[in-house]
């Protein structure tokens, strides 16, 4: 089973440049950056295959961290619509509005 569970394989995947990808990313970049500041090294310029392999942990967890929030968020919404449906009473549909009911006639000033 792993991390995620076997329903999750049904969900789209997510896009490779997503939100925790690029923040995981960074946040390794800079992780980097502070190991080569701590020992007084050149910052940018020391060790960047180190910088691009903790660039690379960081995207990939960010990536797999954002399929399992894609699960548990779908998960959620499952279980809501499945409420919903067993309980009509508690969640009466409402007529929809057209849009000339919801904005006013335009009245000029006289």
């Amino acid at each position: 089973m792993g991390l995620l569970h076997d329903e999750a394989k049904n969900l789209p995947p997510p896009g490779i440049v997503n939100r925790n990808s690029v923040w995981l990313g960074f946040t390794g970049w800079a992780t980097a950056m502070l190991h080569n500041a701590i020992n007084r090294r050149p910052a940018i310029k020391a060790g960047v295959h180190r910088q691009a392999l903790f660039i690379t942990i960081g995207w990939v967890l960010g990536y797999h961290l954002t399929k399992i929030e894609n699960y548990k968020y779908s998960k959620l919404d499952r279980d809501m619509k499945e409420y919903i449906r067993m309980h009509p009473v508690e969640f009466p549909e409402t007529d929809k509005k057209t849009f000339s009911e919801i904005v006013e006639p335009f009245h000029p000033i006289r």
